[in-house]
């Protein structure tokens, strides 16, 4: 079989449909639908089928796109074999990461990466919903993701790298009554006004679980994902948050540490199992491995 033919067969899944696909491969849908039909004759099965105006994957399609995998992962360690012998690891490494984590991770990983000769980072803003992260992979090389303590693991089909876990520390108005404090329970917090992320985003969950502890749901006055704005809107006396405790604390919050409960989020780097076989990806993962263990060396949380 054409591995081009198993590349785009791929990208189809992955992507729900031929357009998209098309555009990240950078072909005309034409193409694609070419591609997929001589897929049909070199399997002697269909791969895909008619639903409405759209497509899908037929049993068989979706066995091949599965193994689609294991090619690219075979291709890309040949290649790494290869290049080990020509010259040291160089080329672009694409990263995207969430705010805060970018803010966390991403200036030491460009230093780093400054004395990498022939390496180049392009970095990409992507703040997205849990369930959203595995897919960025399809476009970046390496995402650097956020989830609960204790949350499910990320979907089969990225490899996952445990960076670290931050824990997250109840922000306050640094005038409130328990700003003093040296630890504060889910009871004290009840009644309080509450500034949250949205649903779906990481920390929504692990207010879930302080809410769960107090035996009373959360009063949520506001909703705003820029952990910056939420940080100075607490400083400003206009309710209380959670917020990570190594990137928060710096625009006049007090941040106080949470008693009674595990109140954390583990920090992670997705990727494609092929990306990774990428020397020069596999070195800027390691770069992003030593920055993040500064941190969770001097926290003691390291991974896991």
């Amino acid at each position: 079989m054409d591995t081009r033919h198993l590349a785009t067969l791929r990208a189809v899944r992955d992507r729900g449909g031929v357009t998209a696909a098309a555009a990240a491969l950078h072909l005309t849908p034409s193409a694609v639908s070419q591609q997929l039909r001589a897929l049909s004759r070199e399997a002697g099965a269909d791969v895909v089928e008619r639903v409405g105006r759209g497509i899908r994957l037929t049993g068989p399609g979706h066995a091949l796109a599965d193994a689609a995998l294991d090619v690219a992962v075979a291709l890309e360690r040949a290649e790494a074999a290869v290049e080990a012998f020509r010259s040291a690891p160089h080329g672009v490494v694409r990263v995207a990461s969430f705010q805060s984590g970018a803010e966390l991770l991403l200036p030491g990983l460009l230093t780093r990466v400054a004395a990498m000769d022939g390496v180049d980072v392009e970095l990409g803003d992507e703040d997205v919903a849990q369930d959203r992260f595995a897919a960025l992979t399809a476009d970046f090389d390496l995402v650097v993701a956020h989830r609960p303590d204790d949350a499910a693991p990320w979907p089969p089909g990225v490899r996952a790298v445990p960076l670290l876990r931050e824990p997250l520390d109840v922000a306050l108005p640094p005038d409130h009554p328990l700003a003093s404090r040296a630890t504060v329970t889910p009871a004290d917090l009840t009644g309080e006004p509450w500034i949250a992320v949205r649903e779906g985003f990481p920390v929504a969950g692990v207010l879930d679980v302080v809410a769960a502890a107090a035996g009373a749901p959360l009063r949520v006055v506001q909703r705003f994902n820029d952990f910056g704005v939420v940080e100075a809107l607490v400083a400003a006396g206009h309710g209380v948050s959670l917020l990570p405790r190594f990137t928060a604390g710096r625009r006049g919050a007090r941040l106080v540490p949470l008693a009674g409960v595990r109140a954390g989020r583990r920090i992670d780097v997705l990727a494609r199992p092929d990306r990774v076989e990428r020397r020069v990806v596999r070195r800027v993962l390691e770069a992003l491995r030593a920055e993040a263990a500064r941190f969770g060396a001097a926290a003691g949380t390291g991974p896991r």
